[in-house]
């Protein structure tokens, strides 16, 4: 009995590529084997035979049979990918439990900065943030707190070196920007600050702040409280009552410390109030105006009024949140609780 010609050879394997796309995996990998195999596969042994060929022969049988091994070696890329599909639906198991999926989530006190930010941008507010290393010039100097006054130990500040610090506060924005834009000024100042504060349950020496400047010809006391109000009734609620209380800031004159009705007893007194009704949640105060001249604006011409706050203790009011603590130790227990809120 003759052998089979190159070209007979050639068309037997070609009808392998009929059979590739019904078989199942054992043979699959005979016909991989048998077929494309280095020592033993069938086109690879033609392969090797066409170098006895004539010339023209040898080119047409060569390009034919690598055409056809391309073919067969995709055709069982194909049926693989097939089998292993069907194979993972047959190991799904309908009847598992889902497994449970941690979501991500803005954290509280960021939602509280961009929430406030949102609110003042409706008043005309540009929101600006500035270095958090400090000189002690634009820390205390120009908001007219001197170095040796004892209002600069009450921050308890962080020296890096002589004259650079981290910054106590986020007021050093309101001397940066009025040195280089002229009035009308309204910012908001969001941005960490530092201080050597005790850690317990409602303080933290690192801490979120956002600061509030308003600079124009005009500006009064009752545009101070207009703005402060406006911001309150619109991130707690329209029935929220707020109050204003007389104090003592550096760099504000008059200057009042701002309180708001508690969200916890509406004003009735409890332990998150201390039986007041109110929490303080800012000082605020018309810009003293040392601090205008400091900075270059004209304070026979110029009026205006600034505001410090703290979102971390405005998250805790918002959300009942009992401790500080929280807010920093990631725990995603708690976050989670924040996913779907407002």
């Amino acid at each position: 009995m003759s052998q089979p010609s190159a070209h007979e050879e050639l068309e037997a394997v070609a009808a392998t590529l009929a059979e590739i796309s019904n078989a199942d995996g054992e043979r699959l990998e005979e016909i991989r084997i048998g077929v494309l195999g280095r020592k033993s596969g069938r086109l690879s042994h033609l392969l090797r035979s066409v170098g006895s060929l004539s010339p023209d022969e040898r080119r047409e049988l060569g390009q034919k049979a690598n055409r056809l091994k391309r073919q067969i070696e995709e055709a069982i890329e194909h049926r693989t990918a097939q089998l292993q599909a069907a194979q993972s639906r047959v190991d799904l198991d309908l009847t598992m439990p889902g497994r449970s999926r941690w979501r991500g989530t803005v954290h509280p006190v960021t939602r509280v900065v961009d929430d406030i930010c949102e609110i003042f941008r409706e008043l005309g507010f540009t929101r600006v943030t500035g270095p958090e290393a400090e000189t002690d010039e634009y820390n205390f100097t120009k908001l007219n707190i001197p170095l040796d006054h004892p209002a600069a130990d009450m921050h308890d500040t962080f020296y890096l070196s002589p004259g650079i610090l981290l910054r106590t506060h986020t007021s050093p924005m309101q001397a940066r920007t009025m040195e280089r834009y002229q009035p009308p000024i309204r910012i908001v100042v969001p941005g960490l600050v530092y201080r050597r504060d005790t850690w317990d349950a409602s303080h933290a020496p690192v801490f979120e702040q956002l600061e509030g400047l308003v600079v124009d010809e005009g500006v009064s006391f009752v545009d101070f409280k207009a703005g402060i109000d406006y911001f309150v009734k619109r991130f707690f609620a329209k029935d929220t009552e707020v109050r204003f209380r007389p104090s003592y800031f550096p760099f504000t004159e008059p200057s009042a410390e701002v309180d708001v009705q508690c969200q916890v007893c509406r004003g009735s007194g409890c332990g998150t109030c201390k039986g007041t009704g109110f929490l303080e949640i800012m000082g605020a105060g018309m810009v003293h105006p040392a601090v205008f001249e400091r900075c270059g604006i004209d304070a026979e011409k110029y009026t205006g009024y600034a505001f410090g706050m703290g979102p971390h203790r405005i998250a805790m009011l918002r959300y009942g949140i009992p401790d500080i603590r929280l807010l920093y130790e990631n725990d995603m227990r708690f976050l989670g609780q924040f996913v779907d809120r407002p």
